[in-house]
């Protein structure tokens, strides 16, 4: 295809914002579908985990043609816990469509996002979504964006940014944000792309380089590598070397050649300079390695990434009921599962324990490694998991810990108690700006603080505040910050819980089982109502006689159990104790050594 006709476009924003329903209504508007074809909803977003949770994990790739024009779509992830994702598919775009709720304006990942397009010198693009909101000020975000930009330095090209007024919902987009939506399309964006986005960059007759930006799996073909050629061309036949992250060369042979046709891929059979593809054929090809010629190999700069903030312990599951739901469950089969992961998520580090049998994984944040392990849960794997440590760094003799830019949206009546909490954190409030619905506060506070609290501010807040965040800088040691204050229930012997022991039990604090499930030594069940830990027979029966009195035997009243999801289990365990992750259950339990808090 004609490079001139190319735009290669990555769409970035703060989570929520709406990405990938834009992308929907542009593939939508572009006739690529039938008037009568059933579409599903988010259809870039095709995990499983993604649908269910409704955020982007992984960045996609899709294109659709606009006129003459052939526009290649990357969709981004905008949790700064896949910052990982961004880093790397940014370098495959030559613009960035910014978006930005008319509501609530930029937002932490916006500025995340944001950051990370301008290091790599992508013009924006500015649409203001959800224009259709009783509340949107479309002005007043435009105003926003633009100090945002200037903050983080944004050259004065960059800061003459266009702006396009859309609702992806309903499905159109206008250049003014007072004009008629009638009869409107989603024209106006694509336009705007054409426009203001460059063409790629390169040469068609230069030396071949071809970088790989993200890793898919094909059942059929095996790994497949996706990036932008931003040098060159080649075909099936075209002898290839590849330069490793590392920097050494090996000889590489592709059989499969993709281009995106909608979110579909379709095989070609030659790609040349500007054309975002996949390939399929090199087992070991990772994110960052460059496909070249062979005779004069010409390398692309690696892609540098964040280091991780958080670290868990992976380790094999040893607890009385091992292995009676996993298929997985040996250190050789989590070693196996974990190499493949780092292979496609540069953004992920394991090592093995330097003590006893596992491995150290470290992440963006506590999202970033849950959603690992859900995967993996899903996948088969029974496994445990250690609490979340937050990674230290020493400099200059001083000790360091990762800090956040917490920003919470709350109603004003819970701010005091939001405030008095993250205090306690080791947070200090830095912004507060009072509004006509919701106050809007703004902390700096150690990373540490902010593992398990999402849970106990939607409590504090009734389920009505918005807490978002991302990685501030590295800061001084805050100093001891208290996890759980209250002990836990504690399994005596094997058993299955009982109605009538749950009954009297709960007077002693709140439970996370029901009856009739099975439970072994040491496994936890509920939260004590005091500091201290307390052993528990769950399976303790009433004792029967043959006499009976009126008012003797009241029908049993279980409150029903808290059910806490695998990010809660994972922030309430404390440091003797695990998570233990099966694909049909989630347990807590005490370490084999633990002991028992009097």
């Amino acid at each position: 295809m004609n490079q001139e006709l190319i735009r290669n476009v990555a769409i970035i924003a703060h989570v929520d914002h709406g990405k990938t329903t834009l992308v929907d209504q542009l593939f939508h508007y572009s006739g690529m579908f039938r008037a009568n074809q059933q579409v599903a909803e988010r259809m870039m977003d095709s995990m499983e985990l993604e649908r269910e949770r409704g955020i982007t994990i992984a960045a996609k790739n899709g294109s659709y043609r606009y006129g003459k024009y052939h526009i290649n779509i990357i969709d981004t992830p905008g949790h700064a816990d896949f910052g990982g994702q961004v880093e790397r598919v940014l370098r495959m775009a030559d613009g960035a469509v910014l978006l930005v709720d008319a509501q609530e304006g930029p937002m932490p990942q916006t500025f995340f996002v944001v950051k990370k397009a301008l290091a790599v010198g992508l013009p924006i693009l500015l649409v203001v979504n959800k224009i259709d909101k009783p509340a949107a000020r479309p002005d007043w975000v435009v105003d926003q964006v633009f100090d945002l930009l200037a903050r983080l330095g944004a050259p004065d090209e960059t800061l003459d940014f266009p702006v396009v007024y859309a609702s992806a919902k309903s499905g159109y987009a206008l250049t003014e944000p007072d004009a008629s939506p009638e009869g409107m399309g989603m024209d106006a964006i694509s336009e705007m792309i054409v426009r203001h986005v460059p063409p790629p960059p390169g040469k068609v007759d230069a030396p071949l380089q071809f970088q790989i930006n993200t890793i898919d799996y094909s059942p059929y073909l095996g790994r497949l590598g996706t990036g932008k050629i931003t040098s060159g061309r080649f075909d099936l036949r075209t002898p290839l070397a590849v330069v490793r992250r590392d920097g050494s060369v090996v000889p590489a042979r592709i059989n499969k050649i993709f281009a995106f046709d909608g979110d579909q891929k379709v095989p070609v059979n030659e790609a040349s300079c500007g054309a975002i593809v996949s390939v399929a054929g090199m087992e070991d090809v990772t994110v960052g390695v460059t496909f070249t010629s062979p005779d004069n190999p010409q390398p692309l700069p690696v892609i540098e990434i964040d280091p991780p903030t958080i670290a868990m312990q992976f380790v094999p599951n040893d607890s009385p009921f091992a292995g009676h739901d996993g298929k997985f469950v040996t250190s050789r089969h989590l070693e196996e599962r974990l190499s493949r992961e780092i292979l496609a998520d540069v953004a992920l580090q394991v090592h093995p324990l330097s003590e006893g049998v596992g491995f150290q994984v470290a992440g963006r944040g506590e999202l970033h490694l849950s959603i690992l392990i859900e995967r993996m849960r899903r996948e088969g794997y029974e496994f445990q998991v250690t609490r979340p440590q937050v990674l230290m760094r020493e400099e200059k003799g001083q000790l360091l810990e990762p800090y956040e830019d917490l920003t919470v949206d709350v109603d004003e009546k819970y701010q005091g108690v939001v405030i008095e909490k993250l205090g306690k954190l080791k947070g200090v409030l830095t912004d507060m700006q009072v509004g006509a619905e919701l106050t809007r506060m703004k902390f700096k506070i150690p990373t540490r603080g902010l593992l398990g609290y999402r849970s106990v501010f939607m409590t504090d807040t009734h389920g009505m505040g918005v807490m978002n965040y991302v990685f501030a800088e590295w800061g001084p040691y805050a100093g001891d910050i208290q996890n759980r204050v209250n002990g836990v229930m504690i399994v005596k012997e094997t058993a299955t819980t009982v109605a009538y022991a749950l009954f009297n039990l709960q007077e002693r604090g709140r439970l996370f089982v029901g009856p009739g499930v099975e439970t072994y030594p040491g496994q936890i069940i509920g939260e004590h109502c005091r500091p201290a830990d307390l052993v528990v027979n769950p399976a303790r029966g009433k004792k029967l006689t043959n006499v009976r009195a009126s008012g003797s035997d009241e029908a049993v009243i279980l409150t029903p159990p808290r059910d806490m999801s695998l990010e809660e289990c994972i922030a309430y365990i404390n440091d003797d104790e695990l998570v233990e992750i099966t694909p049909k259950t989630i347990r807590l339990r005490k370490k084999k050594d633990a002991k028992i808090r009097a």
